[in-house]
């Protein structure tokens, strides 16, 4: 042993001192590592290798070729620490502290733990899961599944160059706004359609556009919050419009609106309340009479719709009256805003439609640059538009398919379900009617039957078999109510029921 190593816990190659950021005192450009000296130790810590000749080992060798020499360093340097630290805790209720008893023990209790390390700290954050919730358009879990030709569409757009902004038939640069905006028009009846990155961006954009440094006028009831802390009222100040309110929370009338327009005005605003719902002694103007006004005044009336419902058809009437975008068109609203994930079943976008001159300027506003869309929201959000176009939508797109799936159809699902784990002991599971949520923001109050499975098993809470179940590979996310696990296969793909049964197996340990 030399004297450094007799003197030192722990002596790294003079490359890893620089990465690790220890700085001697000795000069400038000196490095050394934290004074603890092995006499200062207990004897079971001291049989730690130093990381120098952990990295001359072939298993970490190897390891650096596959993931890269940086990682590999850090992982090594995190696993010697932990087992340190493990060692230095000393003895627990009157036992030794467990750990290896010479350096070649502890190299391979280090090289043990170092590959998994190394595979948590390199694998994506952002995973598939099951959605088990029983809400259609959850916004935690991605909103809406994408349909398999919008999947398609941006493999094959993304494998190679595409003409985002280049005419194919000028041989010159072109604009990506046109990408989609022929579909969009044909499918709502509007003149021209803009789309950017999701419909917060879509109503900052319209506001800031045409209403900058001018008033727009809402509603007192309409002044929601559309979630995650986000306000109508700051969207609006951040576009640089003007508040002004009209009305009360539960009663507006025209008339309200019409005493507020002034030379000040540039603009009506109408949010519908798509995540709220006021009940009782209400009142609101119909949106053709606000159009009405608008144009008597020659004030445009800009709507933001929210959910992107194309057609009731298309979901059976399971909506209940959420309205349909080419209704607002033919209301008379001049811009209207909606989102491409919720019930149009698309990628996260942000769609705003309307007259062609209000696009127009809305289209060379500053803003339009910082908030546009890629090539591939562009192409899952046409391949989507084609399959309603050719009325396909309610077999190929997922979330308009999962709202028409009648419930008999899962009561026959859940009971196969119920049957294949019927020989697991331990699991108690029935079949349930529950009752699905549209979620996303859209519908208030209205529920879609379901069915559910409810799973208890005999020596785990409800919570603890929940947990067992995110961390399951793929993780399925359900709902607990009672000390009861709720899995509601109305969100649940029929192609994902074979791995719901053996995460449920092996989740509940048997």
């Amino acid at each position: 042993m030399t004297r450094w190593d007799a003197g030192w816990a722990v002596r790294p190659a003079v490359g890893a001192c620089r990465e690790s950021g220890y700085r001697s005192s000795r000069g400038p450009g000196s490095y050394h590592t934290p004074r603890t000296r092995l006499t200062d130790m207990p004897s079971h810590a001291r049989v730690i290798p130093s990381i120098e000749l952990l990295r001359q080992r072939e298993e970490v060798r190897d390891l650096e070729a596959r993931y890269g020499r940086e990682a590999t360093l850090a992982a090594l340097r995190e696993e010697s620490s932990a087992l340190r630290e493990r060692l230095l805790a000393g003895p627990v209720d009157g036992q030794p502290g467990a750990g290896p008893a010479d350096p070649e023990a502890a190299a391979t209790a280090i090289l043990a733990g170092l590959e998994p390390r190394l595979r948590a700290a390199l694998a994506p954050s952002l995973q598939p899961v099951i959605n088990a919730t029983g809400v259609i358009v959850h916004t935690n879990l991605g909103r809406a599944p994408l349909a398999r030709p919008a999947m398609d569409r941006i493999a094959e757009v993304a494998s190679g160059y595409a003409n985002l902004e280049y005419d194919l038939a000028a041989g010159t640069r072109g604009s990506r706004t046109v990408h989609a905006a022929t579909l969009l028009a044909q499918l709502t009846g509007a003149e021209a359609a803009v789309v950017v990155n999701n419909n917060a961006a879509a109503v900052l954009l319209v506001l800031a556009a045409l209403a900058e440094g001018r008033e727009a006028i809402i509603s007192r009831g309409e002044l929601v919050e559309i979630g995650g802390g986000f306000r109508i009222p700051d969207v609006m100040r951040q576009s640089g419009a003007i508040l002004r309110e009209v009305g009360t929370t539960n009663r507006t009338r025209a008339a309200d609106y019409a005493a507020a327009i002034s030379e000040r005005t540039a603009l009506i605003l109408r949010v519908h309340p798509s995540n709220f719902r006021i009940e009782g002694f209400t009142e609101r103007p119909a949106l053709a009479e606000l159009a009405q006004l608008g144009a008597r005044f020659d004030v445009p009336l800009v709507e933001d719709l929210g959910s992107g419902l194309l057609a009731s058809e298309v979901t059976a009437g399971a909506v209940g009256d959420e309205p349909t975008v080419g209704a607002s068109i033919d209301a008379g609203v001049s811009v209207c805003t909606f989102s491409g994930d919720k019930l149009l079943g698309g990628p996260q976008a942000g769609i705003i439609i309307g007259q062609r001159t209000l696009l127009d300027r809305i289209r060379r506003h500053p803003l339009m640059r910082a908030l546009r869309v890629d090539k591939l929201t562009l192409a899952a959000l046409e391949a989507t538009l084609i399959e309603h176009a050719v009325a396909r939508a309610s077999r190929t797109v997922p979330v308009t398919r999962i709202i028409a799936t009648p419930v008999e159809e899962l009561a026959s699902r859940a009971n196969a379900l119920r049957a294949r784990l019927s020989g697991a002991a331990a699991l108690r599971v029935s079949v349930e009617a529950s009752d699905a949520a549209i979620g996303g923001g859209s519908t208030p109050g209205i529920t879609v039957e379901s069915r559910a499975l409810v799973v208890a098993v005999s020596d785990r809470s409800a919570r603890n078999l929940a947990a067992a179940l995110r961390a399951h590979q793929p993780p399925v996310i359900g709902r607990v109510a009672d000390d009861t696990l709720w899995l509601d296969l109305r969100t649940v793909l029929p192609e994902q029921d074979d791995a719901l049964a053996a995460a449920l197996v092996r989740s509940a340990g048997l």
